[in-house]
């Protein structure tokens, strides 16, 4: 199917399914979009089952594989939601919990990573390094899921900057653990390097590579914008800097996540402040806000409708029950760590460690990271329980986290 085609349809089913939940079942727009897409795609893969000659099954299966989910958001979306995100986060919040960001985005994500990839390991007799794959594939938090939740959650504001800040570099850094891993547990596929001082200078190259990138495509696009009074050509311009900066990210081969999030902060902070006038920063933040809005439909609608490319044997079900376990004790401890080593330190919001560990939402990154691993044996079960554990996340915790936090966060009586 043409590319536009294949558009038109999400952009018609994303439509329609959040019309159907605004109408009958009233939940947060993207987790309702997700909960309608499942379940029409569950009663089409009932129906073929029950109906000898339905084979509509068939049909979506070959629609759905030629979405190429991976690649239409790691290799286009998430550049533009990642950038919409930090537009809208405040540096100089940020830059107050920037101690918790930091060690839950690098510390957390590597204890997470370890805690998983050791205990998935042990439960299914996988190699350890291709189950810490598994551990880097299921450790990022959603940025789209997560900023959504907190909109519905009213949050202190410090715990919110912590998660929002968080979610947005971790998946960037776990990106990168990602990309190590897989070369070290998959040595000769392509673009991948192979060998610990590979490995290492991969991960620095992508990370600090992508930091840097984006702090020189911020300040340069900053610098154009301030010779500029057009709120429609700076509004081109932003979605060029988001989208032909993520680009030349990858064909750099540094971090597009991470190059993303620097120059989104930076426009949101001194771009806006310095760079715009008041019409334009209105028309620039409402335009980011609807692109976000748009894309968080169409992702959620991907995610649903992607259990036509996935296997569930019974066994592989199991496996995805114990990994939703293990993965909430591995974000508990992720998360209890660093606020342990900061807590002498500073002072942290009522229960912060339960809500930031129930509210580490996994989302559309993880699966697209597991449908873009090289083909092996185990790459069926890691698809299978990711998926699980994405659609439990989103469904489970993303429905309950807002008031679990509004009851840890309500001021006690005496």
């Amino acid at each position: 199917m043409p590319v536009l085609q294949l558009a038109a349809v999400l952009i018609t089913l994303a439509a329609l399914f959040g019309t159907i939940n605004y109408l009958f079942l009233r939940l947060p727009q993207a987790i309702g979009i997700l909960v309608v897409a499942l379940a029409t795609s569950l009663a089409i893969l009932g129906l073929d089952a029950l109906i000898p000659g339905f084979a509509l099954d068939d049909r979506i299966r070959l629609s759905v594989r030629e979405l190429h989910f991976s690649d239409a958001l790691l290799e286009g979306m998430l550049g533009l939601l990642l950038f919409a995100g930090a537009l809208h986060l405040n540096l100089a919040d940020l830059r107050k919990q920037w101690a918790v960001v930091a060690l839950m985005a690098t510390l957390g994500v590597g204890i997470s990573t370890a805690i998983v990839g050791t205990g998935f390991s042990w439960f299914t007799g996988m190699p350890i390094l291709i189950a810490l794959v598994f551990g880097a594939i299921v450790t990022p938090t959603d940025p789209v899921a997560v900023l959504g939740v907190l909109r519905e959650a009213k949050l202190p504001k410090s715990l919110e900057i912590q998660i929002a800040g968080e979610s947005l570099f971790n998946d960037g850094v776990a990106y990168v653990l990602f990309l190590v891993l897989v070369g070290l547990a998959f040595p000769g596929g392509a673009d991948h390097a192979a060998g610990l001082g590979a490995a290492a200078w991969l991960f620095v190259q992508e990370a600090l590579g992508g930091a840097a990138l984006g702090a020189v495509l911020g300040f340069l696009t900053f610098r154009v914008m301030r010779r500029i009074d057009d709120y429609g050509l700076e509004v081109l311009i932003t979605l060029a800097l988001a989208f032909g900066g993520y680009e030349l990210a990858i064909w750099l081969h540094v971090s597009g996540p991470i190059m993303a999030v620097v120059a989104g902060l930076f426009i949101g902070h001194v771009g806006m402040e310095r760079g715009m006038s008041a019409e334009t920063r209105a028309y620039v933040d409402a335009f980011w806000k609807l692109v976000d809005e748009i894309l968080n439909a169409i992702l959620f609608l991907m995610i649903g409708i992607e259990v036509f490319a996935i296997a569930f044997p019974g066994d592989h079900l199991m496996a995805g029950l114990f990994a939703i376990g293990l993965a909430l004790f591995a974000r508990f401890v992720a998360v209890a760590v660093p606020v342990g080593m900061l807590r002498p330190f500073r002072q942290f919001a009522p229960g912060v460690v339960p809500i930031m560990t129930w509210g580490g939402l996994k989302g559309g990154i993880s699966v697209a990271l597991a449908l873009s691993l090289p083909d092996s044996a185990w790459t069926p079960l890691i698809l299978t329980v990711t998926y699980v554990i994405v659609v439990f996340s989103i469904l489970a915790q993303g429905l309950t986290i807002a008031p679990l936090a509004r009851r840890l966060t309500a001021p006690r009586l005496l």
